[in-house]
C-alpha cells in the first residue's frame, strides 16, 4: 500500500503559469509519474496537444479565457483532478526604480498589475476549476506561494545595491497579495471541505535562477541550509499534495524555505 502512496497516474492536473521555471518542473514531475497536465500560460501559442500534455494560451486575470480552456481540457480529459495556482508576478531586482524606491512612491499601476495576476488570477482558476471538481465531489487545489506572504523581506540582503548608488525595497505588492492567498486558500478549503476538495498553499523559499552573485550570498547566509532552493527541490511536496498522500490535510500550509522563517 505504501508504495502506492503517491500514485498520481491517470490524473489530469491543471498547472497555471505552467512555462514557468517551477512551472515546468511541476509538469515534468506530474507527466512523468503518468498524470495528464493541462499547463495554463498566456505564452502559449495557440493550443498544443500530445498524449499527457496539453498546452493551452490563458489569461487567468480574465474569467472566460480559463473557461475556455477548461472546456478543451474537460473535452480531451474530463473533469480535472487537481489545480495547481502557479501563475504568479513576481518584483524582481532588475524591475523599474520608480517601483523599487519605496512605499511612499510606489505606483498604483504595478500595484493593480501584480493583484490582478497573484490574487484575483488566483481566485478565479480557483472558482472555475474548483467549481467543477465539487461538483464531481473530489478534488485538489494547490497554492503557491511565497515566504514574503508569511513574513516580511528583509532589506538588508539588498543593502549591496547602494554601493552602486541604487535603493532596493523588495516592493509592497508581491508580499501583499501573497499573503492574501494564505487566507483565500483558508476560505476555500473550509468552502469546499463537504464536496472533499482539499485546498492547501505551498509556500516556498528563494529559488536559485541565475541571480546578482551578491544578492545570492547575502540571501544565503540567511538560511539555515546555506544556501537557495535547487529548481527540483519542490517537486516531492507537489506529488505529495496532489496524491492521496495528503489525503487530510486541508486549510494548510506546507513551508519549504530552507529554515528560512524558522529564525
Amino acid at each position: 500500500m505504501a508504495q502506492n502512496l503517491f500514485d498520481v497516474a491517470g490524473k489530469t492536473v491543471v498547472i497555471t503559469g505552467g512555462l514557468g521555471q517551477l512551472g515546468r518542473q511541476f509538469a515534468q514531475t506530474l507527466s512523468g509519474n503518468d498524470a495528464k497536465v493541462a499547463i495554463l500560460d498566456i505564452g502559449v501559442r495557440g493550443e498544443v496537444s500530445g498524449d499527457s500534455v496539453l498546452y493551452l494560451k490563458t489569461d487567468i486575470t480574465q474569467r472566460r479565457s480559463i473557461e475556455s480552456a477548461l472546456a478543451a481540457i474537460e473535452k480531451k480529459w474530463g473533469i480535472p483532478h487537481a489545480l495547481i495556482n502557479n501563475a504568479a508576478l513576481d518584483s524582481p531586482p532588475h524591475i523599474s526604480c520608480e517601483e523599487t524606491s519605496g512605499v511612499e512612491n510606489y505606483p498604483e499601476e504595478a500595484w493593480n498589475k501584480i493583484m490582478d495576476v497573484n490574487l484575483k488570477g488566483t481566485f478565479l482558476a480557483s472558482q472555475t476549476i474548483g467549481r467543477v471538481m465539487a461538483n464531481a465531489g473530489r478534488g485538489v487545489i494547490v497554492n503557491i506561494n511565497s515566504i514574503y506572504g508569511c513574513v516580511s523581506p528583509n532589506p538588508q540582503i539588498y543593502e549591496h545595491k547602494k554601493k552602486n548608488g541604487q535603493a532596493f525595497f523588495k516592493p509592497i505588492a508581491y508580499s501583499v497579495s501573497k499573503s492574501g492567498l494564505l487566507n483565500l486558500t483558508r476560505y476555500l478549503a473550509t468552502y469546499w471541505a463537504p464536496k472533499n476538495v482539499r485546498v492547501n498553499t505551498l509556500t516556498f523559499g528563494g529559488v536559485s535562477n541565475n541571480q546578482d552573485p551578491e544578492f545570492v550570498k547575502e540571501y544565503s547566509r540567511r538560511v539555515p541550509l546555506g544556501r537557495m532552493a535547487q529548481e527540483h527541490e519542490y517537486n516531492g511536496a507537489i506529488l505529495f499534495l496532489v496524491s492521496e498522500a495528503s489525503s487530510y490535510m486541508t486549510g494548510a500550509n506546507l513551508i519549504l524555505d530552507g529554515g528560512w522563517t524558522a529564525w
